[in-house]
């Protein structure tokens, strides 16, 4: 079994604030989920934190492209140092976010590396992109689509080696039924099935299937984007845009344990839950439990 490496992105750079004059609370989730003992229960080394740049959106407007874009650069290049030196190790990092911007650090560390292959389970395609909208703004909501060279210049060819992802080696899982961004990703020949569709051929025999292709020879390995608002809000409202629909906690566990668990995935990060949204702490418990249980269950967790 690879070493697992606890590392902290609490980053809410790319999400719009809740509320005038604040700032959403997905940066938190790292500190729930370590109060929750999960580094303890991975049987995982302490990473340490990436501390992000401070919120703050100044005189941006509607119009101006990705807010806190600056920020989100400086902040990617350096969640990217750290995560490469992992995976250059042979190490499994479990970033702690943070919204789903944090996603672009991993993209941009293995493509440093050479060429990298995406699992993303989603309750959305965050595709939103210059193409097909004109309410750009929150990297959160952007994130593939940046990763796959769309959008900004400043965010999707840092270091001169845009585009981070290809589309053909992503894959979408979770994403609701009625999707908008369904046509699109269909044209362009990037992989997804939704929650209806998962359910129709089970998450675990989904699962293995997107294991073995992300399984070839082609590519050098596949990271796992989880973002907390995949599950349905009847267990998971603790996110900033829930949505009816979701996944089930069980059926979740068996989509990501064959993801995580292959001898090719170098790295998981989950993103977007929000304490701030969770006064009694049982989507907290709940998350944890979910992540835990998808690399331990059948192995014993640590003590």
């Amino acid at each position: 079994m690879r070493t697992r490496v606890v590392l902290d992105a609490p980053s809410n750079l790319g999400l719009r604030p809740p509320a005038p004059g604040t700032v959403p609370g997905c940066y938190k989730l790292a500190g729930a989920l370590r109060e929750r003992r999960i580094v303890q229960r991975l049987g995982a080394l302490e990473g340490g934190v990436v501390v992000p740049p401070r919120y703050d959106r100044g005189d941006w407007r509607e119009g101006d492209g990705v807010f806190n874009a600056a920020a989100i650069a400086r902040y990617t290049r350096t969640l990217a140092d750290r995560i490469e030196g992992h995976v250059r190790a042979g190490e499994l990092p479990v970033v702690l976010g943070g919204d789903c911007s944090i996603q672009l650090g991993a993209a941009l560390a293995l493509r440093r590396i050479g060429r990298f292959g995406l699992a993303a389970i989603d309750g959305s395609a965050d595709f939103r992109h210059p193409g097909n909208s004109d309410r750009i703004g929150a990297a959160g909501g952007e994130e593939l689509a940046l990763s796959t060279g769309r959008g900004q210049s400043d965010l999707t060819d840092l270091e001169g080696i845009g585009p981070y992802l290809r589309d053909e080696d992503v894959r979408l899982l979770g994403m609701r039924d009625g999707d908008e961004d369904r046509a699109e990703l269909t044209a362009l020949k990037i992989t997804h099935a939704t929650v209806g569709e998962i359910r129709e051929w089970g998450p675990a025999e989904i699962a293995r299937a997107v294991v073995r292709t992300l399984e070839a020879d082609f590519l050098d390995g596949f990271w796992v984007h989880l973002d907390a608002d995949v599950l349905d809000p009847s267990v998971m409202p603790a996110v900033d845009s829930p949505d009816d629909g979701g996944l089930a906690p069980g059926e979740l566990v068996a989509l990501l344990a064959p993801l995580v668990r292959s001898p090719r995935c170098v790295g998981l990060n989950v993103t977007i839950y929000d304490p701030d949204l969770d006064p009694e702490g049982t989507a907290g418990d709940l998350l944890t439990d979910l992540v835990v249980g998808a690399f331990t269950d059948g192995e014993g967790e640590a003590p």
